[in-house]
């Protein structure tokens, strides 16, 4: 049986460092980065705003989607935050 992933976008203020990063549990995974105990490139620039997340219903997918943000050009990005969360709202609180 599959297991689901997702995709997600951390940063630390709208339009500041972007981080793309992908798990399977995405709850978890966002308070480690908030915290500083999760990836090593959120602690070093303090990003612990959730701006985007993306479900998958497999972690291949979810994997396969990373990395394509991840050899988008910033602005596409950018946009795609933008055109789902336009205030760069932490939404955190919505995703526990």
């Amino acid at each position: 049986m599959a297991r689901g992933g997702y995709t997600y976008i951390m940063t630390n203020k709208p339009r500041g460092v972007l981080y793309i990063g992908v798990t399977a549990d995405i709850a978890a995974r966002a308070e480690q980065d908030r915290n500083g105990t999760g990836s090593a490139f959120c602690k070093k620039y303090g990003l612990t705003r959730l701006v985007l997340v993306e479900p998958h219903d497999d972690i291949m997918r979810a994997i396969a989607r990373e990395k394509a943000l991840k050899a988008w050009k910033r602005e596409w990005k950018i946009r795609l935050v933008e055109e789902r969360n336009p205030g760069w709202r932490d939404i955190s609180d919505v995703i526990s």
